[in-house]
């Protein structure tokens, strides 16, 4: 399991300190219940943080309701742009495969026409542009699950 990383940890002590205090004392509950595996895993994280078990579960659910913190398996706009990287490169990848017909249909060695030799030239120079561009698409949407990953 991967350890916390020190500013994580310190942007959630900053959210479970963010909430104003009350003039009067807090008198509405929510009550949850946890596994024994859950609760102690909760106790040890708030401890971590030197703050309560009960300030920390109040400070993750504001933080989520904020918006600021997402729930496992919920849509993220992260999620929208790895999806949206995922598309792009299917369609750049499209647009190389065309290129590579061209390029089969023009070496198929039949008698060429005036032109071809320059167009098969650019043919190539526009599918190693091509090739590039997908590299560099498949590494932003690496990037990002990455990111992804490590919140």
């Amino acid at each position: 399991m991967p350890q916390p990383r020190a500013s994580e940890a310190a942007a959630l002590h900053r959210v479970a300190r963010r909430r104003d205090r009350n003039e009067t004392q807090r008198t509405a509950r929510v009550d949850v219940r946890y596994s024994t595996e859950e609760k102690a895993d909760i106790v040890a994280k708030a401890r971590s943080l030197n703050i309560a078990a009960a300030h920390y579960v109040g400070a993750v659910v504001m933080a989520h309701l904020d918006g600021d913190l997402a729930l496992p398996g919920q849509r993220t706009p992260l999620d929208d742009y790895v999806d949206e990287l995922t598309t792009i490169r299917g369609e750049v990848a499209k647009i190389g495969h065309n290129i590579n017909q061209i390029a089969r249909k023009l070496n198929s060695g039949d008698l060429p026409h005036s032109g071809d030799t320059a167009t098969l030239a650019q043919a190539e120079r526009t599918l190693a542009a091509v090739g590039t561009a997908v590299r560099h698409i498949a590494e932003a949407t690496n990037q990002a699950v990455a990111t992804k990953s490590h919140r």
